[in-house]
């Protein structure tokens, strides 16, 4: 038995697109292809502007240029997330400021916000960890009360929503991902989210390397020149192609996804009652995208031999983020409010479980061995 912790799903029709665009004579950004996938992002989340991006880590960068953050500012986010969510705006001389996390969710804390903000505070970045919302309600009433951004990490939340609202498409700004690891995937990939109107120009502008290309193309100019920051944040047609695919499937793989999570959260019932683990918890409000199962065992040991055990079995699973806070990056750049003790406590108990589009097939072996590793 050899099950991976994540295989990459094909629809089928991924590598005709490819060849599509090769027959359409446009393999670099912004073809048919890439307008397509936009349009689909902005129907299916009815933001104002989506940008397709390189990677989700392009859009957090191009987030933190179009909300001008500089040197000494202060950005409030979990520590229970990927680099890429501080490293966006450290890149810009910001200062990431870290709060605990809600034991339930394992989303930011949205009571322990208010009291992280200081005169430099710029901008709130919640993530949306396993596709679950965040408290997006409280969490923008604080914003406004103090005239701050939010920046939606909602790399895990693809076809994911809070109380009917697309998550990404809440805040000023949101960072979608399609690595492979996601539900819906081009390799490595991402979009920028724009919902703030007077901000969807200038975004074209620095996904463009800072000029006034797609303002030439469309006829707005009479030619183009670099007009603002920038970088290459624009994917090849190919990527584009390769998405495409797999949004013209995007119902289909979320419920096979859930079916699955819903397999496994049934079958772990018992043990979570036995106190050998804890399921996920998903507030009613919350409509979640299965992007993850993941358990809670009960101290770092007991993980430890767990993940030996399935190993050992042919069945890999794996642990999540080291916390930023106590990284040694994040000691440098970044400061954290209080000690952060759930954080530092879900840190070490967390497994994830293998979940793919195909695992069906296997799901009720690697139950079993689940189970009895338990």
């Amino acid at each position: 038995m050899n099950i991976p912790f994540n295989k990459p799903y094909m629809t089928g029709k991924e590598l005709w697109n490819i060849a599509q665009a090769h027959t359409n004579g446009h393999l670099a950004g912004d073809g048919a292809f890439t307008r397509r996938c936009s349009r689909w992002l902005e129907a299916r989340t009815g933001t104002r502007t989506a940008l397709l991006t390189h990677s989700c880590t392009a859009a957090l960068e191009m987030a933190a240029i179009l909300a001008n953050i500089g040197p000494g500012d202060e950005i409030i986010m979990p520590s229970y997330t990927f680099v890429s969510t501080a490293n966006a705006f450290v890149l810009r001389g910001a200062v990431p400021v870290f709060v605990d996390i809600r034991p339930d969710t394992l989303n930011i804390d949205e009571t322990l916000i208010e009291a992280a903000i200081t005169p430099r505070t710029r901008a709130i970045v919640p993530v949306h960890y396993a596709g679950v919302g965040c408290e997006m309600d409280t969490i923008v009433a604080i914003a406004e009360k103090h005239g701050l951004l939010v920046i939606e990490d909602a790399a895990q939340a693809v076809m994911a929503s809070y109380r009917g609202r697309p998550l990404g498409a809440i805040g000023q700004f949101g960072a979608l991902s399609f690595h492979e690891t996601k539900n819906i995937i081009s390799g490595e990939g991402g979009a920028l989210l724009v919902n703030a109107p007077e901000c969807a120009e200038r975004a074209e502008i620095i996904r463009e390397k800072g000029t006034n290309r797609s303002m030439f193309f469309r006829g707005q100019v009479d030619k183009y020149t670099w007009v603002d920051l920038g970088s290459s944040y624009l994917p090849g047609e190919i990527i584009a192609a390769f998405l495409a695919a797999q949004m013209d499937e995007a119902d289909d793989i979320t419920n096979r996804r859930l079916a699955i999570w819903g397999t496994y959260h049934q079958a772990l019932a018992d043990a979570e009652r036995a106190e050998k683990l804890r399921r996920p918890i998903v507030p009613a409000h919350c409509h979640h995208n299965a992007h993850m199962y993941y358990i809670l065992l009960n101290d770092l040991s007991q993980r430890s031999a767990f993940i030996a055990t399935l190993r050992d079995a042919g069945i890999h699973t794996v642990f999540h983020y080291i916390p930023l806070h106590s990284s040694p990056a994040g000691k440098k750049f970044g400061r954290s409010v209080g000690d952060l003790p759930v954080t530092a406590d879900i840190a070490d108990r967390l497994v994830r479980l293998p979940l793919w589009v195909g695992l069906e097939d296997h799901q009720h072996e690697i139950i079993q061995r689940i189970v009895s590793a338990l």
